[in-house]
């Protein structure tokens, strides 16, 4: 039998559903400006040459841009799927893509990514996950995805140094503030990850600011509710880092993932008549782009994203084709990726909306 973890009572469906439009509307907006900022700022952009070069694209590079963005939610799944499976609570691979697209489509709407975690959280319960089990997992997929992109830096600064520097210098800055910002977010997450503690005072804290500001009542009954919860969270997350092939597993998938959207560039690169032999240094160059656009949270980061690529692009090739390799690149791995999981999760939601009333309609008849 498993254990009982107590957590929030979720929203009402409709509260969520209007709070979510109006996060998907805020990034459709920001989005078309982000667009509308790389076009004027070339100012022989043309709406009919960009559709005229991917009219010639060629469909079998394009494909494999495609299977690319899949893949980003793909491993997301696997590594979800393994560490569930791991603390006792095994689930399909549809339902691992599923709580990798709450994951990525909230964190692609929300401020600094914020909605990402608590969302997939909270499919994860509607699915019959605990928050004492969510917690430690996507703790674990975060401290992960955050050391593989470090990863593929490295790889690409050993690989290929003079990359770098065919950035601009506020590019380069941005790259190197994106780096210390990652190896600080891959210790925090490893804290949290590895004491229980850190995360029950900052749980407690929560707790009585809110508790001061009037916004909660019967703080010691929440408070000791927190204390059974982060018992239990430190049991599963001692199960987690204790066993090395789960460990190495959970970065390989996420090393994959990362690799997957990074790959994307480099098969857009090579869709638009891109020489080959330089497939390796975009790929590199777009590494350099993911690091640097963690500078600056989202949404700020879509703007960076698309600065990065045309300034280190431009070194490459012409500033025509860099502008449209960025947002043809864009197109396929962020936007079309953020559509999709949109998809999913209206679709993953709805589904365990249905079963949970008919579960109810089940216990109201047997009574």
């Amino acid at each position: 039998m498993k254990p009982h973890c107590q957590s929030e009572k979720p929203k009402a469906p409709v509260q969520e559903r209007k709070k979510n439009l109006r996060w998907s509307l805020v990034f459709a907006l920001i989005a078309a400006l982000t667009v509308w900022a790389v076009t004027s700022q070339w100012k022989n952009f043309s709406l009919g040459a960009l559709a005229a070069r991917l009219a010639a694209a060629d469909p079998g590079w394009m494909a494999a841009a495609f299977a690319g963005m899949f893949g980003f939610l793909f491993f997301e799944g696997c590594a979800i799927r393994s560490a569930c499976e791991a603390l006792g609570y095994p689930i399909p691979i549809s339902r691992g893509l599923a709580f990798a697209a709450a994951d990525i489509y909230f964190s692609a709407i929300t401020p600094s990514a914020s909605g990402g975690q608590p969302a997939c959280a909270l499919l994860m319960r509607r699915r019959g996950i605990p928050g004492c089990v969510s917690a430690p997992v996507l703790m674990l997929t975060l401290m992960m995805y955050t050391l593989s992109i470090l990863a593929i830096g490295l790889l690409s600064l050993l690989l290929g140094p003079a990359v770098f520097f065919s950035f601009g210098p506020a590019a380069r800055i941005l790259i190197a503030v994106g780096t210390v910002l990652q190896i600080l977010l891959a210790l925090a997450f490893f804290g949290l990850l590895r004491s229980g503690s850190l995360l029950r005072q900052l749980c407690f804290g929560v707790l009585r600011l809110l508790a001061k500001l009037r916004l909660i009542r019967n703080l010691e009954a929440k408070e000791a509710r927190v204390q059974r919860t982060m018992d239990e969270y430190a049991r599963r997350a001692k199960v987690l880092t204790g066993r090395r092939g789960l460990l190495l597993r959970s970065f390989l998938y996420n090393f994959l993932q990362r690799l997957s959207v990074i790959s994307v560039s480099v098969f857009v690169f090579l869709a638009l008549g891109g020489a080959p032999r330089h497939a390796l240094r975009v790929l590199a160059m777009q590494s350099y782009v993911v690091i640097g656009s963690v500078s600056i949270p989202i949404p700020g980061a879509m703007g960076v994203t698309d600065f990065l690529m045309i300034d280190g692009f431009s070194a490459l090739m012409t500033e025509e084709l860099a502008v449209q390799i960025a947002l043809i690149a864009r197109a396929v791995s962020f936007y079309s990726c953020v559509l999709l999981c949109g998809l999913i999760v209206l679709a993953a939601t709805r589904r365990a909306l249905r079963e949970n009333e008919g579960d109810a309609e089940g216990k109201t008849g047997d009574a």
